[in-house]
């Protein structure tokens, strides 16, 4: 939970105070996700789904329950963001408003995309199919992205295009 915190009070320079981070709609609806994923995979879909939807409801954040979500996720803002359920996030991943992780269509199995660690989506940005966002990236806001997205780029435009890659360190 510290590094959650830690995490947040990083990335969002409007932040206070420690109490303030418990009105942000990104930690309820990444608790309610945490819970709802651990239904899901009890196969208790109709009650993670309900819980998803409160979810919903409560923050204008929608994360399916079978999503994969690793630690110190940050949503800034949060209203309209859209996480598909064969999604998969890295850790110290922020997203912003608008932003949805989505499917092509109706195929069954891996649909959605996988987000690497410590990877930026901007505002209004789709990251849509089943592929890979390289770990390091940034999406830049209302970028379109359909095709895989190498470790340390940058994402801009409609369709999204690579303007720039940097070397990676780990």
């Amino acid at each position: 939970m510290k590094a959650y915190v830690d995490n947040i009070r990083k990335n969002d320079p409007a932040i206070r105070s420690v109490t303030e981070i418990i009105l942000y709609p990104s930690f309820w609806a990444t608790g309610f996700h945490r819970a709802a994923h651990k239904l899901y995979k009890c196969r208790l879909f109709w009650l993670a789904r309900f819980l998803s939807q409160l979810s919903r409801w409560l923050t204008g954040i929608e994360i399916h329950p079978g999503a994969v979500i690793g630690k110190c996720f940050f949503i800034d803002h949060g209203m309209g963001v859209v996480i598909g359920e064969t999604s998969e996030i890295g850790d110290y991943v922020t997203i912003f408003h608008g932003v949805t992780l989505g499917g092509t269509g109706k195929e069954k199995g891996k649909r959605h995309p996988t987000i690497g660690d410590h990877v930026m989506i901007g505002a209004g940005a789709q990251v849509i199919g089943s592929f890979t966002v390289g770990a390091h990236s940034r999406i830049g806001a209302n970028a379109v992205v359909l095709k895989e997205v190498p470790p340390g780029s940058t994402v801009v435009g409609i369709p999204g295009k690579v303007v720039r890659t940097d070397p990676v360190e780990n």
